[in-house]
C-alpha cells in the first residue's frame, strides 16, 4: 500500500486596510462608511504661525496629509526666473494695450522678485507642498454635510478646498500614511509659509519661539503641542505651583533635560536628591552640601575684578542676609552696625582690602567673624556672637568649619542639601543660591543659564532669604539667565508680599493640581475661571495650565515625555526599581 503524504498551505493573513474598497466620481465607499478627499488649491498670500490648527482641531473625523518635496536652489532659481518672465510679459502686454492693471499678477510679480532674493542670499528655500483633506462619515448625507463644514471652516483660513472629481481613490491613498502623492497637486511654499503650517503652536498661547524654546506638553484641548520659549520673554523666571505627588519636581527635572539639549546651562538647588538621576545621565556635577569634606566658604572673593561693583562690599552685604537666616531672625539696628564692624575687621585681619591685588589671599571663616564679634565690647555684637555658636562650635559647624572644598564647572550643576538637617536647610539654600548667583553673574562668561531652586519654601519661609530670592528674580534677566522657583506650597508663596513680588517678576506660571485649602488664593491670584479651578482641583498628576503676561495668555497642557526622558527624571520609587544604575545619554539620539 502506498502513502501519499498531502501539504496544507498556510492561512494567508489578512492584510491590513478595508475589506472593500467602492469608488464613485466623488466619494468611496469603503467597508461600512463612506469617505471624500479635498484638495486645497487655493492659498493667503501672508500666514501666520499654527495657520493649519483650526483644521486639525476639526471636531468631525477629518485627515489631513501634507506631502513635501524641497526644490533644489539651482532649479527654484530657474523656475522663479520664467515665472518672473511670464508675470512681467502679460503685466506690458496689459499696459501696452492699455487694459486695467491685473492687481493679483502684480502681487505675484513682487512675491517672486523678493522670493528669488531671498533664495540668491539662501535666507530661504523653496517646496513643492500638497495639502489633502480627507472627509469620513456614515452616510451619503452626513458626507455631504461634513464636506460642506470642511470647505466653509478651509474658505474662513482663506483656502480653497476643492473635491478631486474622478480622483478619489488617489485623493484616498494620498491621504494615508504611506508617504506616497498619488495626485501631484502641489503649490510653492517658501521656508517661512512651509513651518508656519506645523501644528507646533497652541492657538491659545501666542508667543515668539527662539533657538532655547522647550517643548513643555501637549495641549488638553488640542492637537497642538505647547512649546514656549522663556528667554524670549520680558523676563526668564517661572515659578511652578502644584500639591505634593502633583508631578512639578517631574516637570522641572525635565525642563532643566531639554533645555540642556538646547544649549541653556542649568543649576539646581535639589533638597530631596531627585535630580541625583538627571545629573548621573547628563555628565553633570553633583555636590552634596553638608556631607564630610563638602563647604562652600561664604567669604570667597572672585580672584579678579570683572568691572561688576565693588566684590568686597557685596560679599560684606550678603553676610548681613546669611547671618540673619543663621540666627532665624532679623537683626535690629544696633546688631546689624556690631556686624558691619566685625565683618570689615575680619576681613581686615586677613589682609584683605578693596584693593584688587588682596582678593587672591586666604579668605577668613565663620569662626573669624565670630572671633570679632566676641571682642567687640557692645552688647549687641555678644548676642550676635552668641547666635552664631552653634554655626561655630556647636552642632551645625561641619557647614562652616573650613574653606571652600569645590568650584563646580559643568553644564549641569546640582546642589544636594539631603545631607543637611532640616534646621540648616534655609542656611544651606542661601549659599548654594549665591554660589550660582555669583557664576551667573560674571559679566566675563554670558550665556544663557537656568537657575531651578525646588522646594523654595525652604527659603521663603525666612524673610531674609525671600528678599535675597526677590533681588535674584529681579536681576536674572539683565545676566540672561532664568530663575525657576518650584514649591508645593502655593498658598503660603502668594500670602506675603515678597512671595506675591517673586510670582509677579516670573512671566511664566505654571499651576499643576493645587490642594482644595489653597485652591481659592490661587484662583483669586491667578483670575481662574470655574473652569480652570475645577482643572486643578482634579488634574491627574502632569496635566496642568500655563499662563503668561500676567494671564492674558494661558493653555492647559499634560506634560509628556519620551521613555527615555521619563526614565531619566522619574522619581517614583517602583519604576526605579527596575532601572539600571546608569544610564548614559548616548543611548539616545537627541
Amino acid at each position: 500500500m502506498r502513502f501519499r503524504r498531502t501539504h496544507r498551505a498556510a492561512p494567508t493573513p489578512a492584510a491590513p486596510g478595508p475589506e472593500s474598497v467602492e469608488v464613485h466620481p466623488r466619494l468611496l465607499h469603503i467597508g461600512d462608511g463612506l469617505c471624500s478627499t479635498l484638495t486645497i488649491t487655493g492659498y493667503p498670500r501672508e500666514v501666520a504661525p499654527g495657520w493649519l490648527e483650526p483644521l486639525l482641531t476639526y471636531p468631525g473625523r477629518l485627515d489631513v496629509s501634507l506631502h513635501i518635496e524641497p526644490v533644489p536652489s539651482v532649479v527654484a532659481a530657474d523656475r522663479l526666473r520664467k515665472q518672473l518672465a511670464r508675470l512681467e510679459s502679460g503685466l506690458r502686454a496689459d499696459h501696452e494695450h492699455g487694459r486695467l492693471p491685473d492687481l493679483g499678477a502684480e502681487t505675484a510679480a513682487e512675491d517672486a522678485h523678493d522670493l528669488a532674493a531671498r533664495i540668491a542670499r539662501g535666507q530661504a528655500k523653496l517646496f513643492r507642498v500638497a495639502i489633502y483633506l480627507t472627509v469620513y462619515a456614515f452616510t451619503a448625507e452626513e458626507l455631504h454635510d461634513a464636506c460642506a463644514e470642511v470647505r466653509a471652516l478651509a474658505a474662513s483660513l482663506l483656502l480653497d478646498a476643492r473635491p478631486v472629481a474622478f480622483r478619489q481613490l488617489q485623493g484616498w491613498i494620498s491621504a494615508l500614511p504611506l508617504a506616497y502623492d498619488n495626485l501631484a497637486m502641489r503649490r510653492g511654499f517658501d521656508t517661512p509659509a512651509l513651518a508656519a503650517a506645523f501644528p507646533f503652536t497652541s492657538p491659545d498661547l501666542s508667543a515668539p519661539l527662539g533657538p532655547t524654546t522647550v517643548l513643555y506638553g501637549a495641549n488638553a484641548a488640542s492637537a497642538s503641542l505647547v512649546a514656549w520659549d522663556r528667554f524670549a520673554q520680558p523676563n526668564h523666571n517661572s515659578t511652578i505651583m502644584a500639591c505634593s505627588g502633583a508631578g512639578k519636581s517631574y516637570l522641572a527635572k525635565l525642563e532643566a533635560l531639554r533645555s540642556l539639549y538646547q544649549g541653556v546651562e542649568v543649576a539646581v538647588i535639589d533638597p530631596e536628591d531627585e535630580y541625583a538621576r538627571l545629573c548621573e545621565t547628563t555628565g553633570g556635577a553633583y555636590l552634596h552640601l553638608g556631607a564630610t569634606e563638602v563647604r562652600l566658604n561664604p567669604f570667597d572673593l572672585p580672584q579678579r575684578d570683572h568691572g561688576d561693583g565693588d566684590p568686597l562690599t557685596r560679599r560684606s552685604l550678603f553676610l548681613h542676609t546669611l547671618v540673619a537666616v543663621m540666627l532665624g531672625e532679623p537683626l535690629d539696628k544696633g546688631g546689624k552696625a556690631a556686624l558691619d564692624r566685625a565683618i570689615i575687621a575680619t576681613y581686615k585681619k586677613a589682609r584683605i582690602t578693596f584693593d584688587e591685588r588682596t582678593w587672591t589671599r586666604t579668605p577668613p571663616l565663620m569662626k573669624d567673624l565670630a572671633a570679632a564679634l566676641a571682642r567687640d565690647e557692645d552688647p549687641k555684637a555678644k548676642e550676635v556672637a552668641a547666635g552664631l555658636a552653634p554655626y561655630i562650635t556647636g552642632t551645625h559647624r561641619h557647614l562652616f568649619d573650613g574653606h571652600t572644598t569645590t568650584r563646580p564647572d559643568s553644564h549641569l550643576i546640582v546642589f544636594s542639601l539631603r545631607d543637611l538637617p532640616e534646621e540648616l536647610k534655609a542656611v544651606g539654600t542661601l549659599l548654594t543660591l549665591d554660589a550660582i548667583w555669583r557664576r551667573v553673574s560674571n559679566p566675563a562668561d554670558r550665556r544663557p543659564r537656568l537657575v531651578v531652586v525646588d522646594e523654595a519654601w525652604l527659603l521663603m519661609r525666612e524673610p531674609e532669604g525671600a528678599k535675597f530670592l526677590l533681588k535674584m528674580a529681579k536681576a536674572a534677566r539683565k545676566h540672561w539667565a532664568g530663575l525657576s522657583v518650584v514649591t508645593q506650597d502655593a498658598a503660603d508663596l502668594l500670602g506675603s508680599d515678597l512671595g506675591q513680588a517673586i510670582v509677579a517678576n516670573s512671566t511664566t506660571q505654571i499651576l499643576l493640581r493645587q490642594a482644595p485649602q489653597a485652591i481659592d488664593r490661587v484662583a483669586d491670584a491667578f483670575r481662574l475661571s470655574d473652569g480652570e479651578r475645577q482643572l486643578l482641583l482634579s488634574a491627574e498628576p502632569g496635566f496642568g495650565l500655563l499662563t503668561a503676561d500676567a494671564g492674558a495668555a494661558r493653555v492647559a497642557f499634560h506634560v509628556i515625555a519620551s521613555p527615555f526622558e521619563h526614565a531619566t527624571v522619574t522619581s517614583n520609587p517602583r519604576e526605579l526599581a527596575d532601572l539600571p544604575a546608569a544610564h548614559p545619554i548616548e543611548e539616545e539620539t537627541l
